[in-house]
Parts: C-alpha cells; structure tokens; sequence
C-alpha cells in the first residue's frame, strides 16, 4: 500500500503557485511515484483513482485556504520511459500544461492508472519502438505522428 500512502503525502507536500516562474512551479510541484511489480498487481485501477482524487480534493482545499485567486490545475500522467505515475500542480489551465510534448486533458483517470498498473517492463522501451536519430532535413513527411499522451487534468483553483 506505499503507493496509495504517497499519493496522499503528495497533497501535503510544498506547493508554489507561483504564475511568473513556472520552472519553479514544476520543480517544487511534481512528484514521481513508483512501484515493484508485486505491488501492482495487488491493486485495483479504482482504489488508485480514489487516492488521486482525495489528493486534488484536499489541494484544492489547501489553495483555497491560500486565497490563490487563479486557476490551477493538479495533473497525472503515466511516464512510461521512467515506468512511473508522475503528478504536479501548476497555475495553468489545463490546456497549458507544461509538457514539451502531445498530451491529451481527460478528467477520467482510470485509463492513466490502468495503463501504469498494467505496466509489466517498467521503464522499458523496445528497440523497435525508438525513433532513429536523424537530422531534420533527413525527416520525411511519412513518419507516423507521434501519439499523444493521456493525461487527467483536475482543476484546483479558484477560478474554475
């Protein structure tokens, strides 16, 4: 049950809402959570959920005892390379989340958590599943786009 205990720690840990320096925000608010094969299978996709769920309730509760006036989101997604859940909160919406790539906001978690608890090479990727290097005028037009990621979006601030 480590899993479930630090999904709940999270909600008490530092939290900067800070719209002007968002590198902090990410720095302070994101938190990287794993588990050993054992472990998750022993868990259900729903018991994960609730734990995430009263971790955005009670952040929430937290920036409104702030008095943080704007909008700010709590967000999970599974980081498949690193084989781990990964969460944070920024003062963002969330279509601005701060990812370099794809990503697609869903507020059903269930399909980030089951992906992750499914998971059975964590932090493995397949050979054949990496892209070749190649400089950009190498690329072509027919490479297969890169899929977004999902990604549940919560929001926690005051303006909603």
């Amino acid at each position: 049950m480590v899993l479930l205990t630090w999904i709940a720690e999270v909600a008490a840990e530092p939290l900067v809402l800070e719209p002007a320096d968002r590198r902090v925000e990410w720095e302070t608010n994101t938190w990287s959570l794993g588990a050993a094969d054992e472990d998750r299978s022993s868990w259900s996709v729903a018991e994960v959920v609730a734990a995430f769920e009263r971790t955005a309730a009670a952040i929430r509760e937290r920036i409104r005892d702030l008095g943080f006036p704007g909008v700010a989101t709590f967000y999970v997604w599974h980081d498949e390379q690193a084989g781990q859940l990964r969460c944070s909160t920024g003062s963002v919406p969330p279509d601005a989340l701060p990812f370099s790539g794809t990503y697609v906001a869903s507020d059903d978690l269930g399909p980030v958590v089951e992906g992750f608890l499914a998971d059975s090479e964590p932090g493995f990727i397949a050979w054949s599943d990496l892209d070749d290097v190649q400089s950009p005028s190498e690329k072509t037009e027919t490479e297969p786009e890169i899929m977004p990621f999902g990604v549940w979006a919560s929001s926690v601030g005051a303006s909603r």
